[in-house]
């Protein structure tokens, strides 16, 4: 009776040591693209604007002066309260319409009508924010626009009329909904078919309508989508720059080159040649992003399991 012997591979041997040196290596495989032009276009640009902010232009650490100077400009008050006023426009209809969209979509009970609806939805996203301007421009001239009976109507016969600063936030807020809305629609959309249909079905039982199931159960439970589309929309909306400054191009002034905070920045940076206040206005930007998504995050409970 012959013994057939066989030998153990050790524990350490160089291919097991290589299978245990670089797990989930397909998934960093995957991301590295990714890091690459996060560290390249991202963090390396903020850690210099960082370093601008509290220096001056020799080079020397200069404190707080940067912020110090921005804040003591005559425009930065107003560009604050510029911008403040267009982030509540922007997120009331964006949470309040972008919802309501896509629970109306989520009802529609043709295929072919919803997938048609998602798509004319996401067309104006894929548009850049200064094509989109661009084609904005032309809707709001009286004299020009598919619907000038429409600002006729409202009283505008001028593109002037039409652009006066009184206007500029829900114009704004128009362009941007139109640029942007659509593609969170769809992310909303996408949400509510992962809500269990015996959830649903268990409410209509018990005698709830479609206003009572979407208010009590189907927008509880988009919140955590809700939270993260208002955490990037309020990013975004900081950094108001296109609109203002195509529409200040092409009315002569009369939106104006520094009525966002970007602007103003901007305006620091290439015409008054103070890339250091300028710096100091992103950073501060940047802060403020940070704060807002932090308390939108910890007040909302953003990673709570459900």
């Amino acid at each position: 009776m012959s013994t057939v012997s066989t030998t153990a591979r050790p524990a350490g041997s160089p291919s097991r040591r290589r299978r245990a040196t670089w797990p989930g290596r397909g998934g960093h495989l995957f991301v590295a693209a990714y890091v690459v032009l996060l560290i390249a276009f991202g963090v390396v640009p903020t850690v210099y604007a960082v370093y601008f902010a509290f220096t001056d232009a020799g080079d020397n650490f200069a404190g707080v002066a940067n912020f110090v100077a921005a804040a003591g400009d005559f425009r930065y008050l107003s560009a604050i309260g510029h911008v403040a006023l267009y982030l509540v426009c922007w997120l009331v209809s964006l949470v309040v319409l972008v919802v309501g969209l896509a629970l109306v979509l989520h009802r529609v009970r043709s295929a072919g009508v919803s997938r048609v609806l998602r798509f004319l939805y996401y067309i104006p996203g894929a548009l850049a924010g200064a094509a989109s301007v661009m084609v904005w421009l032309f809707v709001l001239d009286p004299t020009v626009s598919p619907v000038s009976f429409l600002m006729r109507a409202l009283g505008f016969s001028t593109f002037g009329e039409v652009v006066a600063p009184g206007h500029l936030p829900v114009l704004f807020t128009l362009i941007a909904f139109w640029t942007g809305a659509g593609g969170w629609i769809v992310v909303m959309y996408g949400a509510l078919n992962n809500i269990s249909p015996d959830l649903l079905e268990a409410a209509r039982i018990d005698g709830a309508g479609a206003w009572r199931t979407a208010w009590h159960i189907q927008i509880p439970l988009l919140r955590k989508w809700i939270v993260y589309m208002m955490i990037l929309a309020f990013a975004g909306g900081t950094q108001l720059f296109v609109e203002p400054q195509l529409l200040s191009q092409a009315s002569v002034g009369v939106a104006g080159r520094d009525y966002s905070l970007n602007q103003l920045s901007y305006d620091f940076a290439f015409q008054n040649n103070n890339v250091n206040t300028a710096a100091a206005i992103s950073v501060e930007l940047l802060l403020i992003g940070l704060v807002v998504a932090g308390v939108f995050v910890a007040r909302s409970g953003f990673f709570d399991a459900d």
